[in-house]
């Protein structure tokens, strides 16, 4: 393994595909709770989340690692017993997301920098969506 900025680079993209993998498995449970009204919504997240899961494996590669595979299932934050609760979790997904996102874009470097800025942005926005409301600085932990 490398040191230093590339081995920051491979630790913080095998935790970006970890989140990815989560978010995966956790829309497969808003799908089948949303609102039809919502499906379409729900439908894209999973697509785009899909689409950087194998971008991220195919990252970890390049930065000499072997991808974290995903687990068989995952513990979700609460129960997912409707609509609301669906919606609830698709926003704690994306919150999430940003999160290990906004890990990778201070631990990388150019080009990679800029697609993990840009997948932040994506979480944050999608996260706005699902919830009705923003925050000041999506991805970054409330510092108590």
């Amino acid at each position: 393994m490398t040191t230093g900025a590339p081995a920051a680079a491979l630790t913080a993209a095998q935790a970006a595909l970890a989140a990815e993998h989560a978010a995966v498995y956790g829309y497969g449970v808003v799908g089948g709770r949303v609102d039809a009204a919502r499906q379409a919504e729900a439908t894209a997240a999973y697509a785009a989340h899909r689409a950087r899961r194998d971008a991220l494996a195919r990252t970890v590669r390049d930065l000499g690692g072997r991808p974290a595979a995903s687990a068989a299932a995952y513990t979700l934050p609460f129960a997912v017993p409707d609509a609301a609760a669906a919606v609830r979790l698709a926003a704690e997904l994306e919150d999430r997301v940003a999160g290990v996102y906004s890990d990778l874009v201070r631990a990388a470097e150019g080009p990679l920098r800029r697609e993990a800025a840009g997948a932040l942005r994506e979480a944050a926005v999608r996260a706005t969506r699902w919830r009705g409301s923003g925050v000041a600085f999506p991805g970054l932990a409330e510092r108590a």
